[in-house]
């Protein structure tokens, strides 16, 4: 059996990147990707998210304003960019093509209410690239209309690329949600083998509550899971990359 791993990635809008949570409106979760003012060719304007990054940062940010448009999901394809002291977590936990990003970030309701984590999308990976330092065009990787971040500019020298199979989720199934409903935005509620398995960053005893809580870190971008030789794990992993495939309830 060929080894697994789930990475569950934080990403996206919260209160310290971006200033508040990504909007669900009509029961769709709308991304909105965390703003720069380097190294982005894109707008949240170009992604018709002009008016949602306005309502969300309380007009700190308009449809002007570039933003880090990563994960990039275009056509049943995810490009994903890491770099610095979270690609050498990657790294050192051997995360590699075959393996799944699960991506999660703040969510809210209608005027900002029941602020959650949950999950917006994944990346099968199918290929790892090292960029390195000082990326160019030639790294862009094809299939994808918009240029990715991570290939603009100078970045660390470890600057690297996960390609593959993946898509965003355009309901907010409650399969997907990882904040207890009506607890801390902190407090998830997790399948019970995530605490057999384990999740690095979360070693600690006191952050799990019976089989089924945990306190997640307050920061951090990438937690890592050794699914290999779970057959429970594995078939929870099956069963949300179908929710976040299915567009309707």
């Amino acid at each position: 059996m060929r080894g697994m791993k789930i990475i569950f990635s934080r990403k996206g809008f919260d209160s310290g990147s971006g200033g508040g949570p990504s909007p669900i409106i009509g029961g769709c979760p709308i991304t909105l990707p965390i703003p720069t003012d380097h190294r982005s060719e894109t707008t949240y304007g170009d992604l018709g998210l002009g008016n949602h990054v306005s309502v969300a940062s309380k007009g700190r940010y308009s449809g002007d304003s570039l933003c880090h448009h990563d994960p990039m999901f275009e056509g049943g394809r995810c490009a994903f960019g890491q770099t610095s002291a979270a690609q050498t977590h990657l790294s050192n936990n051997n995360v590699g093509v075959g393996d799944v990003f699960l991506f999660f970030g703040l969510f809210a309701g209608p005027n900002g209410r029941d602020r959650h984590h949950r999950i917006f999308g994944f990346l099968q990976v199918d290929e790892v690239r090292t960029i390195g330092a000082n990326p160019s065009l030639k790294d862009q990787p094809t299939g994808f209309s918009r240029r990715h971040p991570h290939t603009l500019g100078a970045w660390n020298l470890n600057d690297t690329m996960y390609i593959g199979r993946g898509d965003v989720s355009t309901r907010d199934h409650d399969g997907l949600r990882l904040s207890v409903p009506g607890g801390p935005v902190s407090l998830w509620r997790v399948p019970t083998w995530l605490r057999r398995v384990g999740l690095t960053y979360h070693s600690r005893d006191d952050r799990w509550q019976g089989s089924d809580r945990l306190n997640i870190v307050a920061r951090g971008q990438e937690f890592v899971c050794d699914i290999t030789d779970d057959h429970d794990a594995r078939e929870w992993l099956v069963e949300v990359i179908e929710l976040v495939c299915r567009k309707s309830d």
